[in-house]
């Protein structure tokens, strides 16, 4: 796909990972809708991201966006649906571990109502996560959820054919999302990926090219592309 003068909608698109992808998307050519619960988060973008506010689990608000927006080319799910519980699981407070599946329902609905609005070479990408194939201590919730997502794009690859859907799964990567600062967040960053084989957190930008990927390569759906510094392998 060339994605000069083709529309992406990003769900989760106003900070980290989501917001690079449409940075370098736009970089490119395209015209991006950048959709969260709080898109004043973004701060200033550049021209060509539009701002929309949603949240990914609410079906209705999904649908009637998505019916706003179209037609577009380009569907991410970069959304997180909300907090996600960490910690051991027989210690976790279940409605805890049931709330960190909005993610996964925030994507089925991207999905399941955005689909229908793309080309059949349109293309869908979903953000998983390393912990779906790798879990690590306190991180069952992460791999249940990020699991199911992978499983879920697998699943219906062939349903969505010819239109394509991928997973990008990322490693520790250097986001907002980790609200530690200074010293603290240097020391917690050099705990978490010290062993890994290349001992450092990775940026939005590298993972947002691995997103930038699996839109452009016309030969790869239903899988998922690691973005994690050998994570997986440490």
């Amino acid at each position: 796909m060339d994605v000069k003068g083709k529309k992406a909608v990003i769900f989760g698109g106003t900070s980290g990972i989501g917001l690079a992808a449409a940075k370098q998307l736009v970089a490119l050519g395209a015209e991006v809708i950048a959709v969260s619960r709080n898109p004043e988060k973004a701060g200033e973008v550049p021209a060509g991201i539009t701002l929309k506010q949603c949240d990914v689990v609410d079906r209705d608000a999904v649908q009637a966006l998505l019916k706003e927006c179209a037609p577009y080319d380009i569907l991410v799910g970069a959304a997180t649906g909300g907090a996600r519980a960490l910690g051991p699981f027989l210690e976790m407070d279940m409605d805890g571990y049931k709330a960190s599946f909005n993610k996964l329902w925030g994507y089925a609905n991207v999905v399941r109502y955005g689909a229908q609005y793309l080309p059949d070479d349109g293309a869908i990408v979903l953000v998983s996560g390393a912990p779906a194939r790798k879990t690590r201590p306190g991180q069952v919730a992460l791999g249940s959820v990020g699991g199911a997502v992978e499983a879920f794009a697998r699943a219906i690859a062939r349903e969505l054919a010819p239109r394509r859907i991928n997973v990008v799964s990322p490693g520790v990567i250097d986001t907002p999302m980790i609200t530690l600062t200074g010293e603290e967040r240097a020391a917690f960053y050099a705990k978490v990926t010290g062993g890994n084989i290349i001992p450092r957190t990775g940026t939005p930008d590298e993972v947002a090219q691995g997103i930038l990927f699996v839109i452009q390569n016309d030969f790869v759906t239903g899988t998922t592309v690691d973005v994690d510094g050998g994570a997986l392998l440490s």
